[in-house]
């Protein structure tokens, strides 16, 4: 009984005994079967018959537009600073404060008081002058009635040669007094000229079409021409500036050297689009006006200014958001969705499926981002059937069963990162 109790127990079962008598008592209790070597357990241990099943997707291929994207900056298309050009006290305001004025719009008003009395003198100062022509005339003409009368007489010898010399002197003197009286005419015309205009500068006005400011000087207050009474924006178009990298400018420049395209040049065929802060698209699209003349030694970066259309003055000067563009087409792009790929410390790997439902880890390169997708650079050709989930539990060569997912989006756009990201 002792062999067939060790048996039994290497079965498996334990045979319970009553020290007392020969017979059997207890009963066999069954804790495990007794049926052979055990074996290892395998990929699919555990597992149904056909495998885990999985979604796959097929990696295809297509033409994908490449959009690169980069922090923007607004501004004002034009930015005045309104300051006066005279000295005085400022005697009114006559704008409301960010409201739309329109070029020559009175803003401010500086008394004229001082500038209209130095009009009335130099209207004085004229008046006299003509007054002083007048006399010099008169002079003049008399002295060439004497001149006229006196030369016969002196080749005559009836007068004295020193005579008519005297004559002809006094004449060039009274020539010379009509220079000058003439000469003080255009001096108190041309001040009467700077009195006006120093009258019409006590009106300080807008110079262009905007927004005006906040006023930076009260009422009351004596401003000057180094005085900044306020600023007027242009925002219909408005600014907007963002920076590329070096490597990114020298792109663009060879994509448009190739014909594909000059967004650097403001090309009609590459528009310019603007996110705004809060994730929405700005309806209307912009263009390239011009790049700075040099690159930021500090950033590495060129500046580039666009323009957009801005009507009602949605957009203000000092907001941010993000200008984006296509600037390439991937041809025969690789795409999958990015649920599929998988980081291992760094290592990018897509899970496929091979041709017997089995497994394969492929490592892979991406490129950009495409929608809700990645394009795969190299580790997988078309048509690879790729795994979408379940991910967590499969192993290289564990047989799955696939049965078909939601397909990449092959109309998405590629997106590189974006500049200061």
């Amino acid at each position: 009984m002792r062999q067939t109790s060790s048996s039994l127990k290497q079965c498996g079962y334990e045979v319970l005994w009553t020290l007392g008598g020969a017979s059997l008592l207890g009963a066999l209790v069954l804790v495990a079967g007794c049926g052979g070597d055990a074996k290892p357990a395998g990929p699919g241990a555990g597992m149904p018959p056909g495998g885990i099943p999985v979604s796959v997707v097929t990696a295809e291929t297509s033409d994908v537009p490449v959009n690169n994207q980069w922090v923007a900056a607004l501004d004002g298309f034009v930015n005045a600073q309104i300051q006066p050009q005279v000295t005085g006290y400022l005697v009114e305001q006559k704008y409301r404060e960010g409201s739309q004025v329109r070029k020559g719009d009175v803003l401010f008003q500086i008394d004229p008081r001082p500038f209209q009395a130095a009009l009335d003198q130099a209207n004085g100062q004229l008046g006299q002058a003509k007054g002083q022509l007048a006399q010099a005339n008169a002079q003049e003409g008399l002295a060439q009635i004497n001149v006229n009368r006196d030369t016969p007489l002196a080749q005559q010898r009836a007068i004295a040669q020193s005579q008519l010399d005297n004559d002809t002197q006094q004449l060039k003197q009274a020539q010379a007094s009509v220079e000058a009286a003439k000469a003080q005419i255009a001096t108190a015309q041309a001040n009467i000229e700077t009195a006006q205009l120093n009258l019409g500068f006590t009106h300080v006005r807008s110079l262009i079409n905007g927004v005006a400011g906040v006023a930076t000087t009260q009422v009351g207050n004596l401003v000057s021409p180094q005085s900044t009474l306020t600023s007027v924006s242009q925002l219909d178009p408005i600014k907007v500036y963002f920076s590329v990298s070096d490597a990114e400018y020298l792109a663009l420049v060879k994509r448009g050297q190739d014909g594909h395209g000059d967004l650097l040049k403001g090309a009609k065929d590459i528009p310019l689009t603007l996110t705004l802060s809060d994730g929405t698209i700005f309806p209307h699209k912009g263009k390239v006006i011009f790049v700075d003349r040099e690159i930021n030694q500090q950033t590495g970066a060129i500046r580039i200014a666009a323009s957009f259309d801005n009507p009602g003055n949605v957009l203000r000067p000092g907001q941010y958001g993000r200008v984006s563009a296509d600037v390439q087409t991937l041809k025969h792009a690789i795409l999958v969705p990015q649920i599929a790929v998988n980081d291992l410390q760094g290592v990018k790997q897509i899970y496929t499926v091979s041709s017997d439902n089995k497994v394969h880890i492929a490592n892979v390169t991406l490129g950009e981002q495409s929608g809700p997708n990645w394009v795969v650079s190299s580790g997988i050709a078309p048509g690879t059937r790729v795994i979408t989930d379940q991910l967590q539990k499969l192993k290289e060569g564990m047989p799955v069963d696939p049965h078909a997912g939601a397909p990449a989006n092959a109309s998405s756009t590629a997106q590189k990162p974006t500049a200061g990201e």
